[in-house]
């Protein structure tokens, strides 16, 4: 028989014609993708790519990128569920899905990558898309009923706020909707029935940004919900089903119109026939699949039917057979033989017509053994082959511009200096005999010329160093999802005790809007001991507060109108006063203590924070410009950063070491485990890559001799920046010169610890990083003793953990293991028993036969440790048997699942740093906590694990750090004495107090229990001034805006809440406009020291505080010079008497008021 032809992976071939087939052979490693994005790049239309399964897409897609910068590629995500799911998909990966649909049939040139298990669901019919779509324009005709309507039968969710995927809100002539398939969500403006304006906006500030002339709305879901889809569904219930519909929360729910979850299982009983992917490619498509889809096909099938078989007999929940819902392998064959394809195989192709090997060798052995004398002899002896030498072209790739510094160095010990070049085609067209550069790539490549001698060789960093741990993680830009303004009342539930500074604990009831004086108002209704009713105008809101404390069956609530409040009050003042002159004691010593002051930032410093390759949330940029000033400024900086897991404090902590090391000083970074010490040294060693700045570790995994390297190094200043655990604070550790102290979970370090690092406090800058601050730390924190910096707003793309509370069984944990392994996804398990971890691991082998699991502990020696964690990085393990020592650990985007056994037995802090192992992409991640059965938890643990099930909201840290606050007390601030008037008098308001006390101190007087504490001046104009609920119906937002706006400091704010309450709600109503009026004039008076002013259409009343700040001699002239207007009643009040009929008038004559209380008496 005739020898094969040799081929390139630079110029495949491959067919043009329906039903022609190429078979390419000997194809592995990063060749695949060279060969694919060649041959992509060539042919004219879409090239649709098909693998195995999930791991090998993402890899694919990963290198394809590199290889082909400038070819378009489509995602089309699956929908990670298992089949015949309780679950549905994310709208967001809805989203895509039908982005992706919408896009196939007009994409002239391109690149999709399915895995198989993807391809083989059948999917809704080609003509639902166009069916269901809406085109608006500019200028349109637009009736809002019916396009309500249109967008309710697509599936949409008509909601207050605009967030997610698949929402629209309707307020007046303002309509907000997030299509699928877009980055960001649209205002459209209507004047009367006519688009006006077309806009998208910001979701986090529901702000307007730029105009837009026409948008397209997909429909919201892969299904209808409209009543013919409704009809359509019941109809084929029962030529599907023999069971009773009635007995079927589905059938009802679909019947009302609710999409119920993992309905998505159902679609033939919404259109009886279904489509699949092959119907929306272009004719013109060409097919490139894995040699071995016919058996991963095979065994997608299997598993299906296997389920379906565990699951068709429930009676509620009846299945639809797989026939309908997938293709089989003989549909999937037949379908594939439309088009022009090609299969390729890692080993020889089979010897028939259009098949040929590629001319790739394998590179061998080159790793980089550390323990040599000659670390880098393999490699050496590869590039000194004589066909190397002096012909081949070497690229070497790294994962990270850290990663490529290292590899230069290595490779400068044996005479080699590669140039740096930034793509794959710069190294095609450049002549350089060798280059490094960052890619994505796994294994690297030799691909010879015709006379089959090496002509470019790829060498990847992992065959150098074997095992290297790979950080693939990019952010887009932010969109976070919670309005993280106003925690504290947005909280309130009807029934939430809250504290109402003059009367004390009640219950929240609701809002109520009261017509009083023929004006209308709106109210906070709350309830007191013996059913007792208290309304609280909205412009008073400041005067209420969420009540933090033991809320174990509620506190008890006080009568209205006794002593009982008072008291509780007074003896929480005495007790503060004393807590305040302490406090102030630590204050003025560290006020008093001089630092070391930093040189400000400069242009190199704005190139490091260029580098960083996300943008900055808007509170990690705020934690960013506090921690610079501190460090400018002359007292020794002592901040408290305070960010969830995930959230960006490790930046911070960057720029600080960036502006200490270049101010000549060393920064010690401490941290509390060993694995973390290696992840952050990684992570620095990364960051500061291109500047000339030493990097040194001190950890278990180092030999003592590097250790005592890195220990001269640092005394001799020669290491800029040390990574270590508690070890850095051991006594015979000497610097050079310290001047920043960094701090990562700060609540992992005992006292002494702590004690070491207060004598250190004195002169050198200290930056403590943490997740949930222990309640001790908070406190100090809140009470101005160390500055507080928290970072709330989430990272784009972030989804919230789905956190569930079940009692262990077999099939939940089977379940749940599946779900992520299915999807190319990894697994924590959580044992934290080190005795009978292993007993675990081998229950899980017996559940899932084809995971492989690895397990970690403690108690295992370095290096099984460190391969054990470097395996489950790069994927070699995908579940991963563990104690808590992966708590402050590695990040793993492709971990989003974690499963904790005996989750009543951890602390609030600790399961919410464990639960924010995963979630770390954007994918849905799952956390599942497992307990006993329900007997044995305890009353603190059951409470433990309601509040973190319910808060799984984005950057919940600091939530829970205060819930944890609430259900411990705090610790007294200075001692060891717990507070019981934290207890009696809500922990929000003891807050205020201590924080006036401490004001008052300062200021030289003695703060007194009697005066009341100072919450501005009430105004009443006789005017409605409120929110209307026609403006805004949602009872929650118009709390916060509430909220906002009598929280406003100055004029400024206000206009800046106007102008965001125009953009987000349309133009203001008169009401509304009162309420900022009335806002601002009670700004204007509080500082005058006027507590009340009322004034209605003939007649008005100042009333004075005790210390009000005008001069008497000026009020009795003022008095004096028009008796018949101005009268003073009873020392305390001014009377004044006008016609003001109409609220304009009313304010101009309190604004001329107040200038005349102001001039001096004697000019």
């Amino acid at each position: 028989m005739s020898k094969q032809p040799v081929a390139n992976p630079l110029f495949p071939s491959f067919p043009k014609k329906a039903g022609d087939r190429r078979f390419w052979g000997e194809l592995n490693n990063s060749n695949q993708a060279l060969a694919i994005a060649n041959a992509a790049q060539k042919h004219s239309g879409l090239t649709l790519v098909i693998t195995k399964d999930t791991l090998t897409a993402q890899r694919l897609e990963e290198e394809i990128g590199f290889f082909a910068e400038a070819l378009p590629v489509l995602h089309l995500p699956d929908w990670e569920i298992l089949p015949y799911d309780t679950f549905s998909p994310h709208q967001d990966i809805i989203s895509q899905r039908l982005f992706t649909f919408s896009q196939l049939p007009l994409i002239k040139h391109g690149l999709l990558i399915v895995p198989i298990s993807t391809l083989l669901h059948k999917t809704a019919p080609k003509n639902f898309l166009q069916a269901n779509s809406l085109v608006i324009d500019m200028g349109q005709k637009l009736d809002v009923e019916t396009l309500r309507a249109q967008l309710e039968n697509a599936g949409y969710s008509c909601v207050d706020n605009v967030y997610e995927h698949g929402e629209f809100a309707l307020r007046g002539s303002i309509f907000d909707i997030f299509p699928m398939g877009e980055n960001k969500p649209f205002r459209i403006e209507l004047f009367d029935d006519e688009v006006e304006t077309l806009r998208t906006f910001d979701p986090d500030t529901q702000r307007t940004e730029e105009k837009i002339e026409q948008i397209r709305v997909l429909p919201a879901k892969e299904y209808p919900l409209h009543k013919e889809g409704q009809r359509q569904f019941r109809q084929n219930w029962y030529e599907f089903f023999e069971t009773d519909p009635k007995r079927s929360s589905l059938y009802t729910d679909v019947s009302q119109g609710i999409p119920p979850a993992g309905i998505e299982y159902y679609l033939p009983l919404f259109f009886g026939e279904l489509s699949n992917l092959f119907d929306f490619l272009p004719e013109s498509s060409l097919i490139i699949h894995d040699g071995n889809i016919e058996e991963a096909a095979k065994q997608f099938r299997n598993d299906v039917e296997v389920r379906y078989e565990d699951r068709r007999h429930d009676i509620q929940r009846p299945l639809v057979a797989p026939k309908h819902l997938f293709l089989n392998p003989e549909e999937l064959f037949s379908a594939l033989n439309q088009f022009p394809r090609v299969q390729w195989y890692s080993d020889k192709a089979p010897e028939r017509a259009g098949s040929e090997q590629f001319a790739t060798a394998d590179i061998g052995d080159i790793s980089i053994n550390a323990q040599a004398e000659e670390p880098l002899t393999l490699l050496k002896g590869f590039l000194d082959q004589p066909q190397i030498a002096n012909k081949a072209r070497i690229l070497f790739c790294t994962e990270s511009a850290g990663r490529r510094e290292a590899v230069r160095e290595l490779l400068q010990r044996i005479q080699i200096r590669p140039t740096e070049i930034d793509s794959w085609s710069s190294f095609v067209n450049d002549k350089n005999s060798i280059s490094i550069t960052i890619a994505p790539l796994d294994k690297g490549l030799i691909i010879n010329d015709e006379s089959e001698q090496p002509e470019l060789i790829l060498i990847s960093e992992n065959q150098l160093f074997g095992q290297r741990i790979m950080q693939r993680r990019r952010r887009g830009k932010s969109k976070g999802q919670a309005e993280n303004i106003i925690r504290d009342l947005t909280e309130l539930k009807e029934g939430s005790p809250v504290v109402h500074l003059d009367h004390g604990i009640g219950r929240y009831i609701g809002l109520k809007t009261l017509e009083i004086d023929n004006q209308i108002n709106e109210f906070l209704m709350l309830e007191y001991a013996g059913e007792s009713k208290l309304y609280v105008p909205v412009s008073s809101l400041h005067l209420i507060s969420r009540y933090g404390g033991d809320s174990e069956g509620g506190p008890a609530l006080h009568k209205l109108g006794t002593e009982k409040w008072a008291t509780a009050k007074r003896k929480a003042q005495e007790k503060i006063r004393d807590t305040a002159a302490e406090l102030l004691d630590v204050y003025a010593r560290r006020e008093a203590r001089v630092g070391f002051k930093f040189t400000k930032p400069d242009k190199d410093y704005e190139r490091f924070a260029a580098a960083f390759p996300f943008e900055e949330t808007p509170d990690q940029q705020s934690a960013i410009e506090a921690v610079i000033e501190d460090m400018t400024s002359r007292k020794p900086m002592d901040r408290l950063v305070c960010g969830d897991v995930g959230f960006g404090k490790t930046e911070v902590a960057m720029r600080a070491a960036f502006m200490a090391v270049q101010s000549g000083k060393q920064v010690a970074i401490l941290v509390p485990t060993t694995l973390l010490a290696q992840q952050h040294f990684e992570n620095f060693k990364d960051r500061f890559a291109d500047w000339p700045v030493q990097v040194e570790v001190l950890s278990r995994f180092k030999s003592a001799k590097d250790t005592q390297a890195a220990l001269d190094k640092m005394r001799d200043g020669k290491a800029d920046i040390v990574i270590g655990t508690h070890k850095l604070l051991q006594k015979d550790i000497v610097f050079h010169e310290l001047g920043l102290l960094m701090i990562d979970e700060e609540h992992r370090f005992g006292v002494q610890q702590k004690e070491r690092i207060k004598s250190l406090r004195s002169e050198v800058d200290i930056l403590t990083l943490t997740a949930t601050p222990i309640p001790r730390t908070l406190n100090m924190a809140m009470a101005s003793v160390r500055d507080l910096s928290i970072i709330a707003t989430p990272p784009s793309k972030r989804l919230s953990v789905k956190t569930f509370v079940r009692q262990y069984d077999k099939p939940t944990v089977k379940e749940a293991l599946l779900r992520e392994i299915l999807r190319g996804g990894q697994v924590y398990y959580l044992h934290n028993e080190v005795k009978s971890i292993e007993k675990a691991g081998r229950e899980i082998s017996e559940l899932i036969p084809e995971a492989r699991v690895g397990i970690a502990h403690g108690q295992m020696t370095e290096r099984e440790l460190e391969t054990v964690m470097k395996d489950f990085y790069h994927k070699r393990i995908n579940i991963l048997v563990c104690t808590t020592i992966i708590e402050t650990g590695i990040d793993i985007p492709s971990a989003n699942t974690i499963i904790i056994d005996r989750a009543d037995k951890f602390g609030l802090a600790q399961l919410h740093q464990l639960r924010g192992r995963v979630g770390r992409s954007h994918h849905q991640a799952y956390a599942y906590l497992l307990t006993p059965d329900g007997k044995k938890l305890s009353k603190d643990a059951g409470k433990r694990l309601d509040a973190i099930q319910s808060s799984q909201d984005l950057g919940a840290g600091f939530m829970l750090a205060s819930h944890d606050l609430e259900i411990r007390g705090a610790g007294e601030l200075l001692g060891e004495e717990q507070s019981g008037h934290i207890q009696g008098i809500g922990f929000s308001l003891y807050m205020e107090m201590l924080e006036q006390a401490v004001k008052s101190i300062q200021s030289g007087k003695n703060p007194n229990a009697e005066i009341p504490l100072q919450h501005g001046a009430e105004v009443n104009l006789h005017v409605p001034s409120l929110i209307p609920d026609d403006y805004l119906p949602d009872v929650n937002s118009r709390l916060t805006l509430y909220k906002r706006i009598s929280n406003a400091q100055n004029d400024n704010e206000l206009k800046e809440l106007q102008v965001e309450m125009i953009d987000r709600f349309g133009l203001l109503p008169e009401q509304v406009k009162n309420l900022f009026k009335v806002t601002s004039l009670k700004l204007q008076l509080t500082p005058l020291g006027i507590q009340k002013l009322d004034a209605g259409p003939e007649s008005g009343r100042l009333e004075f505080g005790r210390e009000t700040n005008i001069n008497p001699f000026q009020l009795i002239q003022i008095v004096q010079t028009r008796p018949a207007t101005y009268k003073l009643e009873g020392g305390q009040a001014l009377k004044f008497i006008e016609k003001m009929p109409k609220i304009d008038q009313r304010l101009a004559v309190i604004e001329r008021l107040l200038r005349d209380l102001q001039k001096d008496p004697n000019t």
